[in-house]
């Protein structure tokens, strides 16, 4: 499972909810303007104001989602990269090692 590529999807996801949900907003304000519920400078502020705090939320939605994604996996026992990354050191040097071995062996 790739979760780079999941997480990267899922936030696709949110943003394009956001984005369906500006949009919606700025139809629904239109249509306010329209109908003399809201005068133009009223509905761009009350737009503004919604933008920005749903900025905020998925904002922190983003930072939950990750956190949780990280709990996740890790009590799912996949390791970290820095994790992975030690592994693999000592992998090389216990092949270097074996390899050592093997040149004497043979000489």
């Amino acid at each position: 499972m790739d979760s780079n590529n999941l997480l990267k999807q899922l936030l696709m996801i949110g943003i394009g909810t956001t984005s369906l949900v500006a949009d919606r907003l700025r139809e629904v304000s239109d249509q306010w303007v329209r109908e003399g519920k809201l005068d133009p400078e009223q509905a761009s502020s009350f737009i503004n104001d919604l933008m920005q705090q749903l900025k905020s939320e998925q904002s922190n939605w983003e930072i939950q989602f990750q956190r949780q994604l990280r709990n996740v996996l890790q009590d799912l026992g996949v390791p970290r990269q820095n994790e992975m990354d030690e592994l693999r050191g000592r992998l090389d040097r216990l092949e270097r090692q074996v390899r050592d071995l093997e040149n004497k062996l043979w000489r």
